[in-house]
């Protein structure tokens, strides 16, 4: 049996894990559960799970929490930023499953690999703010780092195997539905309300990652992510839309051959095979009908509709501390067009704005990282200040 760590469990990567775990409770055993502030859903989790060691971010919440189960024996309940390292480290987790999203996972993710742990990881910003020194701590403590995010874990899964050399690799081609936004003419973007942007056709997300497809900033994120992760040069990285979402990425190799991954579109399907690598197990989900499905389209990105993803290219090519500029200061732009204080077509505006009045730091250190992760969202708050009083 796997003793695991869920961080983000209120979340919809973190429900999904747990019902992975319900539907194979011989397999794992969950010892920690970390959220940010969801006090009903954890207490919830807890009593079902009963995990050595649970934690809520938001301190007030976690005392709440502690009253709440009082009643019960065995689950000690932290806060704060130590909370979550403390749920990331737990001695007896043999894998740690990464689901909190944007900057917040940043340093429970650098715990875990320091202690040891193997990662299952969905968030693609860790990768984008701190690749280099993400990959280096992991090589340095020989610990496994395997992606759910679908398009990531269908690459991984792609060359999973395959004895070949970088080298032999032609191109990673990452699969984008193309949002809900794909067929709608450039110029009504303008008018999109956040409740049509959080209306996905394929997949049900968290409100960021929802936003971030509707204007495929998810896909750009995802090529600076696969280039950390996989060792590719940003040459051999690219998007190509396929609106059905079965085929979820592919490899090209020199010799012409592709190899892709395809399979129905629940996110239980590859936070299991991330938790049991490198075994198969049997999933609730219904399998693919490919009969059913018939016809599969391709169709290439339209990057004037959508600059998010030239932005992402630009920042993955100058490298440095650009990665983290966009990132982070996409958090807080997301957050403002979720409020209706900007426009969905000034997102990417905001973003070329902070990154153009960034001092590029071409080889951060940690440190250098959080710095600038700082300013960027706070540059990015005064781009939307100006924004809304033009």
């Amino acid at each position: 049996m796997k003793h695991i760590a869920i961080l983000g469990s209120t979340g919809s990567i973190g429900k999904n894990a747990l019902s992975v775990v319900e539907t194979h409770p011989d397999e794992f055993k969950v010892v920690g559960l970390a959220a940010n502030r969801d006090v009903d859903t954890l207490e919830a989790q807890i009593r079902t799970h009963r995990p050595k060691v649970a934690a809520l971010n938001e301190r007030a919440a976690a005392a709440q929490l502690r009253e709440r189960i009082r009643d019960m024996n065995g689950t000690e309940v932290l806060a704060g930023t130590e909370g979550l390292q403390a749920v990331a480290t737990v001695d007896e987790a043999a894998q740690v499953l990464e689901g909190i999203g944007g900057s917040a996972g940043l340093f429970p993710t650098l715990a875990a690999i320091d202690a040891g742990k193997d990662i299952a990881f969905v968030n693609k910003e860790v990768m984008v703010m701190c690749g280099p020194l993400v990959m280096e701590a992991v090589r340095a403590k020989g610990v496994n780092l395997i992606p759910i995010d679908g398009e990531m874990s269908a690459i991984f899964q792609c060359l999973e195997g395959q004895r070949a050399r970088q080298a032999d690799i032609h191109q990673l081609l990452i699969t984008a539905s193309g949002g809900p936004f794909r067929a709608m003419p450039v110029e009504a973007l303008r008018n999109v309300t956040p409740q049509q942007a959080l209306r996905h056709p394929n997949w049900d997300m968290g409100a960021k990652i929802t936003i971030d497809s509707a204007t495929m900033m998810n896909k750009g994120l995802e090529v600076i992510e696969a280039k950390w992760l996989f060792d590719v040069p940003l040459s051999k990285i690219n998007i190509v839309v396929h609106r059905e979402s079965i085929v979820h990425s592919m490899v090209e190799w020199t010799d012409g051959c592709t190899l892709a991954q395809l399979g129905a579109t629940d996110m239980r399907v590859m936070i299991q095979y991330a938790l049991t690598y490198p075994r198969r197990l049997a999933t609730p989900v219904p399998r693919l009908d490919l009969l059913a499905a018939r016809t599969l389209h391709f169709e290439p990105v339209d990057v004037d509709k959508f600059p998010c993803i030239s932005l992402a290219y630009t920042a993955a090519e100058v490298g440095g501390t650009l990665p983290v500029v966009l990132s982070s200061a996409d958090e807080v732009v997301v957050d403002a067009f979720l409020a209706n204080r900007i426009r969905f077509t000034d997102i990417p505006a905001i973003l070329r704005s902070v990154m153009d009045k960034h001092a590029v730091i071409p080889r951060p250190n940690l440190d250098d990282i959080l710095a600038v992760d700082a300013w960027a969202k706070s540059a990015a708050r005064e781009c939307i200040k100006k924004q809304n009083n033009i």
